[in-house]
């Protein structure tokens, strides 16, 4: 027993750990690499002279073990370990085909 009460602890920690990591939702723009997709996400931010709401569109690669993604699909990324020269982000769920 104690023996699983300490793993379900590490557990939680580990859990914790990867709940600091930074989540996007962004748009599937590309597929042509494999394992790999172009999520294209778009925040809208105040210009910081003038203040007027400007949009910021960001491409990041995330990586897709099981191609799971499709072009144009609504998905759910979260920051990873590097992974490749590019890749840093991991998908986690398509939200929308």
């Amino acid at each position: 027993m104690e023996n699983s009460a300490t793993h379900t602890a590490d557990h939680t920690e580990h859990d914790a750990a990867r709940g600091k990591r930074k989540e996007r939702v962004g748009e599937v723009v590309s597929v042509k690499n494999a394992k790999t997709i172009v999520v294209e996400t778009t925040t809208r931010v105040p210009h910081p002279r003038f203040r007027k709401i400007v949009k910021q569109v960001k491409r990041f690669h995330a990586h897709d073990e099981s191609a799971t993604a499709k072009l144009g699909d609504t998905v759910l990324i979260m920051e990873s370990r590097p992974i490749s020269k590019l890749k840093r982000w991991r998908l986690v769920s398509v939200i929308k085909h």
